[in-house]
């Protein structure tokens, strides 16, 4: 698959210069998302254009919670921006674009953003938008005003409905709802796969090595993540094949109160070809199974070293269960 190419803002000599366009957030990048993805790669290739996907950075809800003085508000994060882009050039994304969301571009006309942006910026000939897009200052752009500016701007609008999934829409807030309840098998059955962070593995404290159980740290790279708490996981990257482990995704009340979040991995069987330094550096995928418990803080390292070794315990029961289970789907399959 060819490489995608990323660009923050449209003032860039390699950007194409002309595509077939969708907008949105894309936090999560679920099977709605997918699906919108699929259907623009399709109409990108039957009118000889390159796909491009505009999203934004920092959330534009992030930004008006800020704004307002209430952090509180803005939504948890599914993914990182590298997670999201990884994803969209998975589903087949030829072009990104990667939008600032400021005050300048908050306070942007809805008219301005399709003289400027869709048609000077991009030179968009197709855009795709889901049924409840909304654009411009005091997001009073719709898709009727949209659709009815394309004519006299040169491009064609259409408009995608909901995505269901058993009778449920697909959305990032069903995806954080899930997370949120510790439901990594909803959580997947949304995303269309196991929810997973990526990132290359930090240095840490060491004090995981100290106490017996050595980790992978991965930042994340946002304040309020969309999951918390204790997982069984699996690492790809690492080696041949997944490693199984069970990681902490939050602010490590017990040791730290810089308030960072870290997704913190221990891998119960760790390749002997990496010793003890191997991971640095490395890019990782880290997959959440299944949720084991929330963060606690606990009163010191004793009480904290009994509870990662419990944990490690019922990882291990976890995955020796969960492969089990996946042997027998294969061979219902073959029967």
């Amino acid at each position: 698959m060819p490489r995608m190419h990323v660009f923050r803002g449209f003032h860039h000599p390699g950007i194409a210069p002309a595509c077939a366009l969708t907008i949105g957030n894309f936090d999560g990048v679920h099977r709605g998302h997918q699906a919108m993805l699929a259907l623009l790669n399709s109409q990108a290739r039957h009118r000889g254009l390159p796909s491009c996907a505009m999203t934004f950075e920092p959330h534009p809800r992030d930004y008006f919670a800020a704004r307002a003085g209430q952090p509180e508000l803005a939504p948890a994060r599914i993914a990182t921006l590298r997670d999201k882009l990884s994803e969209l050039e998975r589903c087949g994304i030829e072009q990104a674009v990667v939008l600032r969301f400021d005050q300048r571009f908050a306070a942007q006309p809805p008219q301005v953003f399709i003289d400027d942006v869709l048609v000077r910026g991009l030179g968009t000939k197709y855009v795709l938008v889901g049924d409840d897009f909304r654009f411009g200052a005091r997001r009073a752009g719709d898709y009727a005003m949209l659709d009815a500016a394309g004519p006299q701007a040169g491009f064609d609008v259409a408009r995608m409905n909901s995505y269901e999934v058993r009778g449920l829409r697909v959305s990032s807030s069903a995806v954080r709802e899930a997370l949120a309840a510790g439901d990594m098998a909803r959580a997947a059955a949304l995303l269309g796969r196991p929810y997973s962070i990526s990132g290359h593995v930090v240095h840490g404290r060491k004090l995981g090595r100290s106490l017996g159980f050595p980790t992978l740290n991965l930042r994340f790279s946002h304040p309020k993540p969309a999951a918390l708490g204790i997982y069984v996981v699996q690492v790809h990257g690492l080696a041949e094949r997944a490693l199984g482990g069970v990681a902490s995704l939050g602010k490590r009340p017990t040791v730290d109160d810089s308030g960072r979040v870290l997704l913190e991995t221990y891998c119960l069987d760790w390749p002997a070809a990496l010793a003890a330094e191997g991971g640095y550096g490395k890019l990782v995928r880290v997959e959440l199974l299944h949720k084991l418990r929330d963060e606690a803080r606990y009163d010191g390292l004793e009480a904290l070293t009994a509870a990662i070794g419990k944990d490690a315990v019922d990882a291990r029961a976890f995955l020796a269960a969960h492969a089990a289970e996946q042997r027998q789907t294969s061979r219902d399959r073959i029967i």
